[in-house]
C-alpha cells in the first residue's frame, strides 16, 4: 500500500485501540496523520486535534483544521465509537443521547464537512460493525446506532463516487481493546480470562486484535480497494453474531 505514502489523514478516536493501531499503520506507509480524540497528548502524530465530538462545532471543524494542519485531506477515518449495553427499558436518555452522539451525528458531521475538502481520489473509512447488520441481545441502542453508520456509508458511497471520493465501512465483531476489557471488569470479570474464553467461540480460535482490523482500514483508504464503494467489509474471524 505504497500510495499512502504522504496522504494526509484525519483519524478519530485515535487514542483507542483500533485508533492508535490506524494511526501506526498509516504513519509507518508514510502518511502524515491528524488524530482527534478527547486526549491525544500520548499519540504520535503529526498534527494533535483533541475535543469532545459531542460538541457539533468541533464535530464540524475537524476535517478543515486536519486540513489546515496537514496541508491537505485525503482520507477521514471515523473510528471513535462507545458501546453501551442493554435492552431498549434498560436504556437511559444519557446511554441514548451519548451513543447518538459518538456513533452517528458525530461521524455524520466530520463526512459532511470533509466532502467539499476532499480531492479525487480520496477516500472515508467508517467503523461500523457486525451488530448493526445482525443485532444481537443485550445491545439495543449500540445495535441501532452500527446499523446507521452502515446505511449512511451505504448511500454516501453511491452519491459521491462520481467526485472520485470513495466510502466504505468496515464491520468488525469483538476485538481486544482496552473498551472492551473495560467492558469486561465493570461487569466483574477477569480481562484476560474472559478474552480468552471469548476467543474458544471465534472459528480463528481468537477475538480481533486492533491491527486486523487496522489492516483493513488501510485497504479501503488505499488503491488496493479502488474499485469498492459503499461496502461494509465484515472482518469477524468468521464469528457469527449470536
Amino acid at each position: 500500500m505504497s500510495d499512502l505514502k504522504g496522504k494526509k489523514a484525519l483519524v478519530t478516536g485515535a487514542a483507542g485501540g483500533i485508533g492508535a493501531a490506524v494511526v501506526r499503520a498509516l504513519r509507518a506507509q508514510g502518511a502524515l496523520v491528524a488524530v482527534a480524540d478527547r486526549d491525544v497528548s500520548g499519540v504520535e502524530a503529526e498534527a494533535h486535534l483533541p475535543g469532545n465530538l459531542l460538541e457539533p462545532a468541533y464535530a464540524d471543524g475537524l476535517p478543515a483544521a486536519a486540513k489546515a494542519a496537514l496541508g491537505g485531506l485525503d482520507i477521514v477515518v471515523n473510528n471513535a465509537g462507545v458501546i453501551t449495553r442493554g435492552k431498549v427499558d434498560e436504556t437511559t436518555d444519557a446511554d441514548w443521547d451519548l451513543s447518538l452522539g459518538v456513533n452517528v451525528e458525530a461521524p455524520f458531521r466530520i463526512c459532511r464537512a470533509a466532502i467539499p475538502l476532499l480531492p479525487p481520489g480520496s477516500a472515508i473509512v467508517n467503523v461500523a460493525s457486525c451488530w448493526g447488520l445482525r443485532p444481537g441481545p443485550g445491545h439495543a441502542v449500540y445495535c441501532m446506532t452500527k446499523a446507521a453508520i452502515a446505511s449512511l456509508t451505504q448511500c454516501m458511497g453511491m452519491d459521491h463516487a462520481e467526485k472520485g471520493i470513495r466510502i466504505n465501512a468496515v464491520a468488525p465483531n469483538e476485538v481486544n481493546t482496552p473498551m472492551l476489557r473495560t467492558g469486561f471488569a465493570k461487569r466483574g470479570f477477569d480481562p484476560d480470562t474472559a478474552v480468552a474464553e471469548l476467543g474458544k467461540t471465534v472459528p480463528l480460535g481468537r477475538i480481533a486484535e486492533p491491527e486486523d482490523i487496522a489492516d483493513v482500514i488501510l485497504f479501503l483508504a488505499s488503491d488496493a480497494s479502488r474499485y469498492m464503494v459503499g461496502a461494509v467489509v465484515e472482518v469477524n474471524g468468521g464469528k457469527p453474531v449470536k
